[in-house]
């Protein structure tokens, strides 16, 4: 069975890479904590130990995780046409309101609602997927169901 590969803006793949140099580069401080706490005495009642035994853990988890998103990214790159996919934006008109939203689609592990990033696969993302411009595109929420129309498309 061949791995399934997850589509990641370019600038995505690059900040979980800068994640993970971070990460690394505390790491050795991380260690040191560990090694100090440890130096103190008695394990079993030695929250500092238990602490960075704790935070330790979490840095490793954390890398783990982040290498296993590259391991199975593949870098996607947006085409110059009129249809929504990854890397692009869309900006989107509910038509129960008529108020606008403008998204980035993204990648699943590059999601920044804040930033105005929405994945592939929640659903107005996935609603949005392989549409055009003036398309009017219905969204199946857990909750409800609505429509939007598609104002626009850009890079």
């Amino acid at each position: 069975m061949e791995p399934h590969f997850n589509k990641i803006t370019k600038f995505g793949y690059e900040q979980i890479e800068s994640e993970i140099r971070e990460l690394e580069n505390s790491r050795p401080a991380k260690i040191k904590s560990l090694a100090d706490a440890r130096a103190l005495g008695d394990l079993s009642e030695n929250a500092e130990y238990s602490a960075a035994k704790r935070d330790l853990r979490h840095l490793e988890s954390r890398l783990r995780f982040l290498r296993k998103q590259l391991q199975y990214a593949q870098v996607y790159t947006p085409s110059n046409n009129d249809t929504v996919e990854v890397g692009k934006t869309v900006k989107f008109e509910f038509l129960d309101d008529h108020s606008t939203e403008t998204y980035e689609i993204v990648g699943t592990p590059e999601v920044d609602i804040d930033h105005g990033k929405i994945s592939i696969a929640s659903p107005i993302g996935s609603a949005l997927l392989n549409h055009h411009s003036g398309d009017i595109v219905t969204v199946s929420a857990p909750q409800v169901t609505y429509k939007i129309k598609i104002i626009s498309i850009s890079i």
